[in-house]
């Protein structure tokens, strides 16, 4: 990792899903303001899934342009890919990010789940991450660069009741994204996983008020940022973050109990070690299978198995899909030798093993069914039997490709007949085990799902999508004695066959993997279990769970910044300094988070001491020399400026071109700085700082040269004047010279100065240098004001205002004001402060510079009172809100021109 200077992302481009609101919100914002171009997509659909819109992406993109940023709107579907990234493409020319941010819920319980609750949900999270990542790889691989963060969450790591879809979805993305870190690790592309507790639409409806207050999104990004950055090494890793609180996760395997691999290995023998198999006193944290071959070969010296207790399934009715050979073919020979009636579902050949295990004396019929219609494959059970007691989701394909070479067809195939097939076959077999009060699920994983394999992108997420699956059913099932596991074996199959020796092929026999699903289906399993995962074969059982870091809690009234994490990052990713634990369910997940919620500073930043680091930054960001941006505008901007602040249409100089007096007010002069790009950045050159701490407190305007041209190129630089100490706040001047782009000359120069709560006590000056008019502060005297012009502003102010280059949703989108406190969106600052000088100018003629403080706020149609006091050659002015008598100006004051050119 790199030493915590400031994470940059100039000229990389961002492309982040579902990026109009929440966590994606807040992803965009943040690359916009570290120099990344930003793909902003959002479909502007509700938070199930339901219709759509280009205003939540607008607003978004809005905003970073309003801040200076790039950015450009995508109202796409995730599941059209290729039309994000080539926008992206188009625009920028390339794309570095990408991050799968994009989700719905269509949380109900499994008995009330219907088709369409599931298919969306996997075509939004799985099937969009799977396009996007698919289209960026190219892009990815020829740059020899590329950044993926996929977005899974509690629900999908521990199971979560009335979320099977969304468990199953978002532990698909662990699989298909450890698969890509695997695949693009030798091209520099680095693809990691996060599962956030954040507040969100989604969030909103199933959390209290009081913790989503904590859980803002804002404490998601700084990792985020870690993870997608140029200097980042880590890979293929999975991150639980929220309410200030970071960890990692990974897989943790027990050691294991070892059987004799020999026909004396039965359902029996395996309880004969079970608290081996659940032993994880000497773990290991692999990122692949284990060595089968050196088990087997330590499975054949040991002595015969200890048969333990017998296994008898008479009048059970088993239901194994798969079943014509391999795995599926040695469960049903085994349930069927202990008595099951048995239902051999293959969609080839279910017979041949039908005529085997009536052979010997079972029982047994044959179902052809494709297991995507489960229904299908359930009914013949019913018809035969009347119920359904045991369902063992066994059936499987492959489709092995490396991802650049994966195309669609690949990908859903094997999302379908894996993780759709198991789903269907599990919703139709549901009914009947809820009316019995019974039932008894194995659901097949593979190591590929669990640690990701080279060329299994699709495999891997419908076998870790199983996974999600089945712990979610779990715990829905626990109360009506329904028991859901979960296994990944290890044998040699006919699809194994594609991927192993021959010699392997026969070594690692289905056999071996049976008493073990067998066992699980029992009522004779030590625990019992249930929402397990145990990975088997070759005579060799072990139990697979998570392990998570202490990880590390920064304090929740300090805004957190990406360098802050760095600094703690060893710490994070720390397994061995004794504060690791077992998260199992979601509750366990969110432990850490809400232990969290009680770290406060409490406003003493930096404890007072000098902060080396911010003053360091400080100096260099006065030195540091800005490019220059470019502003370009004609007539038509001028006017509309004057209109939005409040020029009437009989004010023909300010509305009307062929006026022979058109002119320019003195106050567009604050217009062309508005998206110049400074060359520093807030975070560097104050402690904590947040956007969301941050107001507009003073500004100064200084007109350089008259007249005011009514069309020109203009070019702004900005430059830091001062960062000021104000303890619990910091307070940051910019000034900016705006230059005519023809002939080099000044035309105006602004001081702005914004007040940031929480951003103080970093050792620097406690007060600001004086700078003349550009600091003074301005007393009304003592009388009467020689002056008052009074002026209902209209309600569409605020929206006409922002054409002018200020379009931030705080003064349009009623949803955004009520985050902010107001009832209705609120009228801009510089807006009332244009107000404010056209009453000076149509009072008392054109002036050259002018300082004014904003004291309130105003809302559109509210009326507008400014009160003025000449003093020679000066204006002492301030302006109240008339419908509540408190200030919106003060201490303001303007310098005037006087001669001609003071004439409207």
């Amino acid at each position: 990792m790199a030493s915590p200077q400031e994470l940059r992302f100039d000229g990389q481009t961002v492309v982040v899903t579902g990026a109009g609101g929440g966590l994606g919100k807040q992803y965009a914002l943040f690359y916009g303001s570290r120099g990344a171009n930003v793909v902003v997509n959002d479909l502007g659909g509700s938070f199930k899934g339901e219709g759509k819109s280009t205003k939540a992406a607008d607003v978004v993109v809005e905003e970073i342009r309003a801040k200076g940023g790039k950015a450009v709107g995508n109202y796409d579907s995730v599941e059209n890919g290729e039309a994000i990234i080539e926008t992206a493409i188009k625009n920028f020319g390339r794309v570095d990010v990408l991050i799968n941010n994009a989700g719905i819920l269509r949380d109900i319980s499994f008995k009330n789940m219907k088709d369409q609750d599931w298919d969306l949900i996997m075509a939004v999270h799985v099937r969009g991450a799977y396009k996007c990542a698919r289209a960026a790889w190219p892009y990815f691989r020829r740059q020899k660069y590329g950044r993926v963060i996929s977005t899974a969450s509690a629900a999908g790591l521990f199971g979560n009741f009335g979320q099977c879809n969304y468990s199953a979805a978002k532990l698909a993305l662990v699989g298909f994204t450890e698969t890509l870190a695997k695949e693009g690790v030798k091209y520099n592309i680095l693809c990691n996983t996060i599962a956030p507790i954040a507040a969100s639409r989604m969030t909103e409806t199933i959390m209290p008020p009081d913790v989503l207050q904590v859980l803002k999104p804002e404490w998601v990004v700084p990792l985020v940022a870690v993870l997608t950055h140029k200097s980042n090494t880590e890979t293929g890793s999975l991150y639980e973050v929220g309410g200030g609180h970071i960890a990692k996760l990974r897989w943790e395997r027990s050691k294991g109990a070892l059987y004799k691999a020999d026909s004396s290995l039965t359902p029996g023998s395996i309880p004969t070690k079970w608290n081996e198999v659940n032993d994880f006193s000497q773990p290991e944290y692999p990122s692949g299978p284990a060595n089968f071959m050196e088990l087997l070969e330590a499975a054949q010296q040991l002595p015969p198995n200890d048969p333990g207790a017998p296994m008898d399934f008479k009048g059970k009715v088993v239901l194994i899909t798969g079943a014509g050979a391999g795995l599926g073919r040695s469960y049903a020979l085994l349930f069927a030798k202990l008595g099951a009636r048995v239902i051999v579902n293959d969609l080839v050949n279910p017979d041949t093993v039908v005529q085997e295990i009536q052979k010997m004396g079972g029982e047994a019929i044959p179902n052809k069914a494709n297991v995507t219609d489960g229904d299908a494959v359930i009914k013949s059970a019913i018809d035969a039997y009347g119920r359904i007691d045991v369902l063992i989701n066994n059936a499987g394909i492959l489709r092995d490709k490396a991802f650049t070479n994966m195309d669609d067809k690949m990908f859903d195939t094997v999302m379908e007949v894996h993780l759709r097939g198991t789903y269907k076959c599990t919703k139709a077999a549901w009914p009947y085990m809820l009316k019995q009060k019974y039932g008894r699920i194995i659901n097949t994983t593979s190591t590929s799902g669990i640690y990701g394999n080279f060329g299994q992108a699709n495999y891997a997420a419908a076998k870790c999508g199983i996974l999600g699956f089945s712990r979610a059913l779990a715990r829905e099932g626990a109360k009506y004695n329904i028991w859901v596991n979960t296994i990944a074996p290890n044998a040699g199959t006919q699809l194994t066959r594609t991927i192993m020796p021959e010699e392997m092929v026969q070594a690692f026999k289905p056999d071996y993997v049976a008493p073990l699903v067998v066992l699980l289906c029992s009522d004779k399993t030590p625990d019992p279990p249930t929402g397990r995962l145990y990975e088997v074969g070759s005579g060799w059982v072990a139990q697979t769970r998570w392990q998570r870091t202490g990880g590390h809690g920064f304090p929740i009234d300090q805004p957190l910044t990406p360098e802050a994490v760095l600094k703690v990052w060893s710490k994070i990713n720390d397994f061995n300094d004794g504060r690791a634990d077992h998260p199992e369910s979601n509750q366990d997940g969110l432990k850490s988070i809400m232990a969290n919620m009680g770290n406060i500073v409490g406003g003493k930043k930096q404890g007072g001491k000098v902060n080396k680091e911010i003053l360091g930054n400080i100096e260099k960001a006065t030195k540091a020399q800005a490019q220059g941006t470019e502003f370009k505008y004609d007539e038509r901007d001028v006017i509309l400026y004057n209109l939005g602040v409040g020029a009437k249409r009989t004010d023909l100089p300010l509305v009307y071109e062929n006026s022979d007096n058109f002119q320019v007010l003195p106050t567009f002069g604050v217009i062309p700085p508005f998206n110049a790009v400074a060359p520093f950045s807030l975070g560097d050159i104050v402690p904590n700082f947040s956007p969301m701490m941050l107001l507009h407190g003073e500004q100064y305007l200084e007109i350089r040269k008259f007249p005011i041209p009514t069309e020109a190129t203009l070019v702004s630089y900005p430059k830091l004047v001062e960062v000021v100490d104000k303890g619990n706040a910091g307070i940051v001047v910019t000034g900016t010279t705006t230059k005519d782009g023809r002939t080099g000359e000044d035309l105006f120069y602004n001081e702005s100065t914004v007040f940031i709560r929480g951003s103080g006590g970093f050792g620097g000056p406690a007060k600001g240098a004086d700078r003349g008019a550009a600091t003074k502060i301005h007393k009304p005297p003592q009388r009467k004001p020689d002056a008052v012009v009074e002026e209902k502003t209209s309600e569409e102010q605020a929206a006409l205002y922002r054409l002018s280059g200020d379009r931030n949703p705080l003064h349009i989108d009623p949803e955004f004001s009520k985050v902010g406190g107001f009832k209705v969106p609120i009228l801009h600052g510089l807006c009332f402060f244009g107000y404010a000088g056209r009453h000076v100018v149509q009072t008392y003629g054109l002036f050259k510079n002018v300082k004014v403080r904003f004291a309130g706020t105003v809302l559109p149609g509210q009326t507008l009172r400014t009160e003025m006091w000449r003093e020679g050659n000066k204006v002492v002015f301030q302006t109240k809100v008339v419908e509540t008598g408190k200030l919106c100006i003060a201490g303001a004051g303007a310098e005037l021109v006087g001669g001609t050119a003071a004439k409207l």
